[in-house]
């Protein structure tokens, strides 16, 4: 109980609520991971949230692979110039089918960026199944600690998402820059 309320399954507070925003994070750009976790941390355990938190991201990132690779199928010109050739790509995996899927863990289980990543997967028709897989076991520590924290340091929602904000901000800020350079 918080405030003389109960938590139903329909509050904002609720474990469900959560599933369902990092479900669309996953399946969108992830930008609100982070703040997410950090927040919910302060109402669940951390280890309720790093379960259900990481299935639903792995959720969302699956069903966000079927549509990068929708567009990669449909040979966008645009597109090409930021895919890796798929030959060179699938020959690598080939050769190294375990390391892929580490190195999708191992992504997950970190802060850093794994767009580029994402984009091998597809062009290269990672298997779906597999790469969820992978999502939700690097997830798993990373969502854990980050709803300890949460569960630790009350940080004002305001600054939560107000610096991601600036972080959001401050990425096509570089790309806007970048693309105006000769």
């Amino acid at each position: 109980m918080r405030n003389g309320l109960r938590r139903t399954r329909l509050s904002p507070e609720s474990l469900w609520v959560l599933c369902l925003l990092l479900f669309c994070d996953g399946a969108t750009l992830g930008l609100f991971t982070t703040p997410l976790l950090l927040t919910y941390g302060r109402f669940h355990p951390p280890w309720q949230v790093a379960v259900a938190g990481g299935l639903a991201s792995a959720a969302g990132s699956g069903l966000q692979m079927l549509a990068v690779r929708a567009l990669l199928d449909a040979n966008l010109p645009w597109l090409r110039r930021l895919t890796p050739s798929r030959e060179r790509v699938a020959a690598a995996l080939a050769r190294y089918p375990s390391a892929s899927f580490l190195t999708i863990l191992l992504a997950r289980a970190t802060p850093l960026p794994d767009a580029p990543l994402k984009l091998v997967a597809a062009a290269v028709r990672y298997p779906i199944p597999r790469y969820m897989l992978a999502l939700f076991l690097g997830a798993l520590p990373y969502y854990f600690a980050l709803a300890y924290v949460g569960q630790r340091v009350k940080i004002p929602l305001l600054i939560l998402f107000g610096a991601t904000a600036l972080i959001g901000l401050g990425i096509l800020l570089d790309r806007w820059w970048r693309s105006r350079r000769p």
